[in-house]
């Protein structure tokens, strides 16, 4: 009889061990950041992730992966296993300008990922060097029309943000300038700061820091309003120039074919900890606005920021792999 209940009770040992690998984190989770450190988005990744890890109990390994306005860290976090232990840091050049500009990504936006969660916002500023002499974007554009050629600006690569709004306002204005594109924000910030370049057009998480400083001057931001950080820095659009209403946006992504209980616990409490006061806090001494998502309400966002730059990419005639 004895031995008839073990050998019944067989079954449901053996899956005591299978339910607890199943459970969900049960190691460090691999963060995946398409940026060099140092940059606006390396350091909104570790504030988040910083949370996050505590909220699950294991330690989140945050690895910068830049180059290739962030292909290569796409494709290294698209062919990871779909298990919810390598995730991405996608943002607005990885999943809104790159594949509005390049016919010929290694990856695709929508069917290599599963989108986890929106992180938040922040506006573009146009920044310029301390050292040139001006303190207006109307002087600003004054001087690069009595200097043709003599001016350069930085990106964090080619297909980004900082690069796609620079070549906006180029048209609007009529201006030239000589594009440098780096491997992301904190070298193109080292150049801008050291006078090798005179402006850039970043995230204001990335810049404010130097506007504090007072290394660089910020001339206008994106956006429909003034930003609270920088009360009394214009908006391109208040001062006459249409359709900059541009948003640095971060977000979460894992490789394709996620398995809903994952995505849950992941989005779960990745939006617990947005909404928590002290991350909002931090972000917002950042400059960057929480704005938790639904899996299916990032999903959207990022087809309808895809389909806003592929249209301004058409329309402005910008390719950038033709």
């Amino acid at each position: 009889m004895r031995r008839r209940h073990v050998i019944a009770a067989l079954p449901s040992l053996l899956a005591l061990p299978a339910a607890r690998a199943q459970a969900f984190p049960s190691r460090s989770i691999r963060y995946i950041v398409p940026v060099s450190a140092g940059g606006g988005s390396d350091l909104i990744g570790r504030t988040v992730t910083e949370r996050w890890g505590k909220l699950l109990g294991q330690v989140f390994i945050v690895e910068n992966i830049g180059g290739g306005g962030g292909a290569i860290a796409c494709q290294t976090a698209a062919r990871a296993a779909p298990d919810g232990y390598t995730l991405l840091q996608g943002y607005v050049a990885t999943h809104g300008t790159s594949p509005a500009t390049r016919s010929k990504l290694p990856y695709d936006p929508i069917k290599d990922f599963t989108p986890v969660g929106m992180i938040g916002g922040t506006p573009n500023v146009l920044v310029v060097n301390a050292a040139l002499p001006v303190a207006t974007l109307a002087e600003f554009v004054a001087y690069l029309r009595a200097n043709p050629a003599r001016v350069s600006y930085g990106s964090a690569g080619q297909g980004s943000l900082t690069h796609l709004t620079m070549e906006i306002f180029k048209q609007a204005t009529g201006t030239f300038m000589v594009h440098l594109p780096y491997r992301g924000i904190a070298p193109a910030f080292t150049d801008l700061l050291g006078g090798q370049t005179q402006a850039m057009f970043p995230g204001l998480a990335a810049g404010l820091p130097h506007i504090r400083s007072g290394r660089v001057r910020a001339l206008a931001v994106t956006g429909l309003a003034r930003h609270p950080v920088l009360k009394d820095v214009p908006t391109l659009i208040e001062l006459g120039f249409k359709g900059f209403d541009a948003l640095q946006w971060y977000g979460v992504v894992a490789p394709a074919g996620l398995p809903a209980p994952v995505l849950k616990t992941l989005n779960d409490s990745l939006n617990a900890v947005l909404t928590g006061p002290d991350l909002r806090e931090k972000l917002a001494a950042e400059a960057v606005e929480p704005m938790p998502m639904s899996p299916d309400a990032f999903a959207r966002f990022i087809r309808a920021d895809i389909a806003r730059w592929t249209a301004i990419a058409r329309e402005r005639k910008i390719q950038l792999d033709s």
